[in-house]
């Protein structure tokens, strides 16, 4: 049987795993397009946009709704690949961890 110094020390070694984890995965860029890439969005791993980038054949007043409804899209699509990366990397943290079933540590 583990001391409560042993699952306190544990304790403080996922704490700091999971501290790199989120620093790695800010550092990690994903890009998401929409439109065939007229519109692309970078983020990192943890969901920070980094940059947008829109192509300049969409600059015209009749095509604005379209351009937001493309940069929402890009931005969601890059956000679905940000949390990709989030939940590889939390599963790679956690692999050796007797976490109950559906137990998921918050990024």
């Amino acid at each position: 049987m583990r001391s409560m110094e042993d699952i306190m020390k544990a304790a403080q070694n996922v704490q700091a795993e999971m501290a790199k984890a989120q620093e790695a995965l800010d550092a990690h860029e994903v890009e998401g397009a929409a439109g065939g890439g007229l519109v692309t969005v970078r983020a990192s791993a943890k969901g920070r946009i980094i940059g947008l980038t829109i192509d300049p054949s969409l600059f015209r007043a009749e095509d604005k709704e379209m351009v937001e409804d493309l940069i929402v899209a890009a931005f969601n699509d890059a956000r679905a690949k940000a949390d990709q990366v989030a939940n590889a990397e939390m599963a790679k943290m956690t692999a050796g961890l007797p976490l109950p079933a559906g137990f998921k540590l918050p990024f």
